[in-house]
């Protein structure tokens, strides 16, 4: 079974994934994690983030035992991510890893944002998770305070906001949902409404 979970930044998706995946004991890929390993690899060894060579070539000798880097969960490295997810090249190159980890026995869950439309389009189950910016903005300034780091609400609104139009409107892979997605708006929504959400989603396409 593969379940399929996009959407923006800060919506919940990657909680949710976890949780999905702990509940129906599958492994859970955080496919952002990929492209923010990419584009820490690039300015570590000083090549810009736009590179599509250097970034396709890092893209593919990419160990993921190094996604575990803490340093891939702040802000910066998403910011970065979004300018090397752009790169048609960086995602042809990872495009076979996630497949791969999808097409495992007995499945798995993927979180991104383009996993029901590009990666796993025949997906068993999809997802689009979202809310509106100001929600994702205070999760995520609540997520990177607590980390230490000094960035304000207004900051993280605007990148907030800079993530989405890049996102959607790149030429390779933009995010969009799917449209045999199921939207779950989360703005008004704890993680558990959400969690119990999507296994009564999931449930019912087990079922049919």
């Amino acid at each position: 079974m593969i379940i399929a979970i996009d959407g923006p930044a800060a919506s919940g998706k990657g909680t949710l994934a976890k949780r999905v995946a702990q509940h129906f004991g599958l492994p859970v890929l955080d496919t952002g994690l990929l492209y923010r390993a990419v584009a820490r690899d690039l300015a570590a060894r000083g090549f810009r983030l736009d590179d599509p060579w250097a970034g396709a070539a890092l893209a593919r000798s990419l160990d993921p035992a190094t996604l575990d880097d803490p340093h891939l969960r702040g802000a910066k490295a998403g910011d970065a991510a979004s300018v090397a997810a752009k790169i048609p090249q960086v995602r042809s190159a990872l495009l076979q890893f996630q497949r791969a980890f999808a097409n495992q026995d007995p499945g798995a869950v993927l979180d991104g944002r383009d996993i029901g439309t590009v990666i796993c389009p025949n997906a068993h189950v999809k997802m689009f998770v979202t809310a509106s910016p100001e929600v994702r903005a205070r999760r995520r300034h609540a997520e990177v305070a607590a980390r230490g780091e000094p960035i304000s609400y207004e900051e993280t609104l605007a990148d907030i906001l800079v993530r989405d139009t890049r996102d959607a409107g790149r030429g390779a892979a933009p995010m969009v949902r799917a449209v045999d997605a199921h939207l779950l708006d989360t703005s008004e929504m704890d993680i558990e409404a959400v969690f119990q959400a999507a296994v009564g989603l999931i449930m019912r396409k087990i079922s049919q």
